[in-house]
């Protein structure tokens, strides 16, 4: 079969005789209809860490969408021709972190297209208790998001929301956008997206009703001391005391994007006193799935028009060497609907 292997840092190629894989009794064996390019993949592209270490020769793509087309001996929820989508974060259940209900934690994590071959090839596999049926009115392409939706969800799930409240997210990548969309369908009474590109930003306003700023022309526009929640969804220093700054006194400040693991920012310990600021870190995805679901089953997360990028495997490199710019949301076609 066809698949993109990692072979190395900085290495990528397509190869045609890869062996297909064989469900063990408790996995299910899915055609990749199409698979996401997260950020994490152009990290782990570049040897850096995602929610785990990605040792090559390995096949990845986390965010997944295909059909079963066979499934192990001892498994029963599932059958052939079932549509699915997969959560790529497999818990051990035993270690202390699982067995305090915070199993993000866990120490023996497993992931599918991080430690285990994912879905930048046209069959993978992955244990059952991963693999979410999808329903009728989700197409497999949106589906094929479900694991950032529910990335997302996770970091909205940290915070203490109200009706009253205004919230400002710096970053208009796929993750903010996403973030944005669930506080409006959560009730917030409005929702600000900071970026530098107007060009985003007016589609922003105009197809989901989002305040905007521009964070590099009119930086002044967001206000110190003017936000209840502010999402920091680039993970850059600037950005991130730049959060700290907008948040009003009983704020939320969430710090969801990625920087780099040696970087750090300047914080005054006074304000986070005299704000009373409550300061939240956010890690993957833990059992936010059927939520993500919902959500796109009730449109109120829309993926589709934020997918810039349909691209076939022997484009992924171009994207996660960074050659591939001006991208919201890269996607790998395999096997498509009709997968």
């Amino acid at each position: 079969m066809k698949a993109l292997v990692m072979t190395g840092v900085k290495k990528m190629e397509v190869q045609t005789d890869y062996p297909k894989p064989t469900p063990k009794p408790n996995e299910v064996l899915i055609h990749t209809a199409y698979a996401g390019i997260c950020g994490t993949d152009k990290g782990l592209y570049n040897g850096l860490p995602g929610s785990a270490d990605a040792v090559p020769p390995i096949v990845l793509g986390h965010e997944n969408s295909g059909v079963v087309a066979a499934v192990g001996s001892a498994v029963t929820g599932f059958k052939p021709g079932d549509r699915v989508s997969i959560d790529p974060n497999i818990y051990c259940h035993n270690c202390f972190y699982c067995r305090t209900s915070r199993p993000e934690f866990c120490e023996h994590l497993d992931a599918v297209g991080v430690t285990r071959d994912g879905g930048f090839e046209e069959f993978f596999t992955a244990p059952a208790e991963v693999v979410y049926h999808i329903p009728d009115n989700v197409s497999l392409k949106a589906a094929a998001v479900i694991e950032p939706i529910s990335c997302a969800m996770h970091a909205i799930d940290l915070l203490e929301l109200h009706p009253y409240q205004n919230a400002l997210i710096i970053g208009a990548g796929f993750e903010g956008i996403l973030m944005g969309q669930i506080l409006q369908s959560s009730g917030v009474r409005e929702v600000t997206m900071a970026a530098r590109n107007q060009k985003k930003l007016d589609m922003l306003h105009d197809k989901f009703g989002f305040q905007v700023v521009n964070n590099k022309t009119h930086p002044e526009d967001i206000k110190a001391e003017s936000y209840d929640i502010v999402i920091e969804a680039v993970g850059l220093a600037a950005t991130q005391e730049q959060a700290v700054e907008a948040a009003r006194r009983g704020g939320q400040v969430l710090m969801f994007g990625v920087g780099n693991p040696d970087s750090t920012f300047t914080i005054n310990s006074y304000k986070i006193f005299q704000k009373q600021l409550k300061i939240q870190g956010s890690f993957i995805n833990p059992y936010t799935f059927e939520d993500s679901i919902g959500l796109l089953q009730s449109g109120d997360v829309d993926p589709l028009p934020l997918m810039s990028h349909e691209l076939d495997l022997s484009e992924v490199e171009d994207f996660v060497s960074g050659k591939l710019t001006g991208v919201t949301k890269a996607i790998v076609k395999v096997g498509g609907e009709n997968a």
